[in-house]
């Protein structure tokens, strides 16, 4: 009798821990923009909300989406309310996203009720389920002019060349920036197979030096400006596989080269 494989689901800790989120690196960003380091207990809907840059908006708790009774998108949609739920550190990444990227969260909103309009709620279209992926598993490729081969590397899985042999490129010139809060909720418990879809962009020079409220404004505003008016969610080149754990400065153990010979995780390209 053969033995059966067992895939343990992923569950994040039980419990509020700041300093899980400080001392893990990928954490970095969100712990310079916000200041949760203090905080001995999960945030509340009150102190989200001052964490939002966009007038208009607001966080409520997720009660209020169950006694509406209308699908999530359509709430947020007319409401223009964000159902949270209490003590969940998926809807509390979800919520930081909203605070980063206002803009295209918001659009990501609309195109999701114009898929609807068109196919009802129980079809999902392309659109919709590539929204759905970046929304979730989206990291944002940062790329200055002189660091545009990385896109290639990148999509065609060169691992070793990206981020072994021109490793320096990393942070500058080439600046990675998640955008899906599953990766960020995943991230709390790191495991090897952790995987993120990438989109690329490209990016003025100088800007791995930008102050990050300037740099999450202009890639709020670019992916808005990209995802509205280039179809770019649905161009095959983007959301492409990214081992998140591969990504320098993000993972403690990929400062030895030996880490990514693991060809289970940095998988090479499939021949057609």
């Amino acid at each position: 009798m053969q033995k059966t494989e067992v895939k343990i689901r992923f569950a994040p800790p039980a419990d509020w821990n700041a300093a899980l989120l400080v001392s893990n690196p990928i954490f970095a960003d969100l712990c310079q923009c916000f200041r949760f380091d203090q905080l001995t207990h999960y945030p509340d809907i009150s102190w989200l909300n001052q964490c939002l840059p966009l007038s208009g908006i607001s966080f409520v708790d997720n009660a209020a989406l169950e006694q509406d009774g209308r699908y999530y998108e359509e709430y947020i949609y007319a409401t223009r309310q964000i159902p949270t739920r209490k003590d969940n550190w998926h809807d509390f990444f979800g919520a930081l996203i909203w605070c980063l990227y206002p803009k295209t969260k918001a659009l990501l909103n609309q195109l999701h009720m114009a898929e609807i309009g068109r196919y009802g709620l129980q079809q999902r279209s392309k659109l919709r389920n590539k929204l759905t992926l970046f929304d979730e598993c989206g990291v944002v490729i940062c790329l200055e002019a002189d660091k545009q081969q990385h896109a290639a590397l990148l999509r065609t899985h060169q691992w070793q060349q990206s981020f072994v042999q021109q490793r320096s490129d990393w942070w500058h010139g080439v600046r990675p920036m998640i955008f899906g809060h599953a990766m960020y909720e995943m991230a709390t418990t790191p495991f090897i197979g952790l995987t993120a879809k990438a989109l690329f962009i490209n990016v003025p020079d100088g800007f791995s030096r930008w102050p990050l409220t300037a740099a999450y404004s202009f890639v709020d505003a670019k992916l808005h400006e990209q995802i509205a008016n280039e179809a770019v969610l649905l161009d095959n080149q983007q959301l492409t596989p990214l081992p998140l754990l591969g990504v320098p400065r993000w993972y403690n153990d990929n400062e030895t080269a030996g880490f990514y010979h693991n060809t289970d995780y940095f998988r090479p390209q499939r021949q057609r």
